[in-house]
C-alpha cells in the first residue's frame, strides 16, 4: 500500500463547482483503481493525498501533473505505508474556502498563510495533522 501528498497553484481561483467536478471523476475512476484518498482547495491551491497500489497511485499522479487546471506541482511525500487513512473514500473533497472564519484562522495560525487563504505544508506529518484537524472540526 502506498500515500502520495501533492500540493499544486490553480490557474484559475477554485470554487466549489470545479471541487464538486474534479471529485465526480475521480470517485468513478478512484473506485475501479482501487484508490482512496482526499483532495483539500482553498481558493488558490490544492493539496491531494492518494492511497493504492504503487502503479495505481503512481499512473493517477501521472495523469494529475499533466492536467492543464493547474501548476507548480509540488511532491510532498510518495512513501509506503501500513494501511489507508481514508478507507472507503474514493475520494473526499474539502474546501477550505468554506469553512467558518474562526476556523480558518486556527489552521493558518498553525499551518501559515500564503495569498490571504490557509498555506498547505511541504512534510506529510504536517498534511495529515491538518486533515486530522479539519475532521475533527467536522464534529
Amino acid at each position: 500500500m502506498y500515500r502520495l501528498i501533492y500540493k499544486s497553484r490553480s490557474i484559475e481561483p477554485i470554487d466549489w463547482d470545479l471541487v464538486s467536478a474534479i471529485l465526480e471523476t475521480s470517485k468513478a475512476q478512484n473506485v475501479e483503481r482501487g484508490i482512496t484518498g482526499v483532495l483539500l482547495a482553498s481558493g488558490t491551491h490544492f493539496l491531494q493525498v492518494l492511497e493504492g497500489s504503487f502503479e495505481g497511485v503512481n499512473a493517477l499522479y501521472c495523469a494529475i501533473v499533466r492536467d492543464p487546471r493547474h501548476d507548480e506541482i509540488q511532491l510532498v511525500s510518495f512513501s509506503c505505508v501500513e494501511e489507508r487513512l481514508f478507507e472507503g473514500w474514493a475520494m473526499h473533497g474539502l474546501g477550505l474556502f468554506n469553512f467558518n472564519h474562526e476556523l480558518a484562522q486556527q489552521l493558518m495560525a498553525t499551518y501559515g498563510e500564503r495569498d490571504g487563504e490557509v498555506r498547505f505544508p511541504n512534510q506529510e506529518w504536517q498534511v495529515l495533522a491538518m486533515i486530522n484537524d479539519i475532521r475533527r472540526s467536522d464534529t
